[in-house]
């Protein structure tokens, strides 16, 4: 593949994305799955915030922080799906430099906001669990919409820092990535110099971020259990227990796959692996949410009814 001249410390105007390279027969499949995966995931997503919106019952933080989750889901998967199904139909595969950094930092900025919005819900579930009698003082209309807020801002603040470093480095080839999405991993590699200072601060930021938030959670949800083992109540227990099960099943897939791939940057995964790893927390779980947040709760399951019924009327023939 011949790369245009741009300067002589970076040559590279455009990278070529390999995806997953298989016969065209095959990449017409994979098409066709992805589309009914993305569709899927759009329409999950897109109820679930409706369905907060629609519903006054659901005018709790707690459902509010949810549905803008389910919101930054749908920002989250459109990064990457739509270029992904782009490159299953193309002959070239081929996305220019710039436009390979914007997905870099869109992509990873919203999830660094997923990141942040676990953390909101688990401190919220923590608060009116663990302290029910304060927590309408506490969590107040102004402490939540500044949440809201701090949840949608926070990753792309936080994430400029890395992806201005990387992008800086010099690219004078080869320009092909052997990934489905501009990942900086392997980005990395492209680079014409060993850049250690960059790897470093994007590994330390990675080990901080995701080891920090994890366990934000994690002793979150360990105070919310312990809290919900001294109800006296059956009942209680087993809504309280309901609602933290699907919060930390969510936690659990989001995180685990990611702290595999980027807390270590420098470690060697095989190429097949990273794409699947990705592929999983990238498009995979984006699908899961919703299934996980509506199964096992009631006020959710009958504001969806109500939401699929609406729109069944709605395009019902008069």
């Amino acid at each position: 593949m011949n790369v245009s001249k741009k300067d002589n410390t970076n040559s590279i105007t455009h990278f070529i994305l390999l995806g997953f390279p298989s016969s065209p027969e095959r990449q017409l499949l994979f098409f066709g799955l992805f589309s009914v995966v993305y569709t899927l995931t759009l329409m999950g997503n897109t109820a679930i915030a409706c369905a907060v919106q629609g519903d006054r019952r659901l005018h709790t933080p707690m459902y509010i922080f949810l549905g803008n989750f389910s919101l930054l889901e749908i920002c989250y998967v459109t990064t990457t799906v739509p270029n992904l199904l782009a490159n299953f139909i193309s002959t070239t595969k081929s996305i220019s430099f710039v436009s390979c950094f914007a997905q870099f930092y869109f992509f990873f900025s919203f999830g660094c906001d997923e990141g942040f919005y676990l953390c909101i819900m688990a401190f919220d579930r923590y608060l009116a669990i663990c302290h029910p009698l304060h927590y309408p003082r506490i969590m107040t209309r102004q402490l939540c919409t500044g949440l809201v807020l701090l949840g949608w801002s926070s990753g792309f603040i936080i994430f400029l820092t890395p992806v201005v470093f990387i992008s800086q480095l010099p690219y004078c080839g080869p320009n092909i990535i052997n990934h489905f999405m501009c990942d900086p991993v392997p980005i990395m590699m492209l680079s014409c110099s060993e850049d250690n200072n960059t790897k470093f601060i994007y590994s330390t930021f990675n080990a901080v971020f995701m080891i920090g938030t994890f366990l934000f959670i994690l002793c979150s949800y360990a105070l919310v259990i312990l809290s919900v083992l001294r109800m006296p109540s059956e009942a209680s227990k087993s809504k309280a227990f309901s609602t933290c099960a699907s919060h930390l099943a969510v936690v659990f897939l989001f995180f685990g796959s990611i702290m595999v791939m980027y807390v270590s940057p420098g470690s060697t995964h095989p190429v097949q692996v990273q794409k699947i790893v990705t592929l999983f927390y990238s498009v995979v779980t984006p699908l899961l949410n919703p299934l996980i947040y509506s199964l096992r709760n009631k006020e959710m399951k009958a504001a969806l009814r109500k939401v699929f019924w609406t729109e069944i009327l709605f395009i019902k023939p008069k």
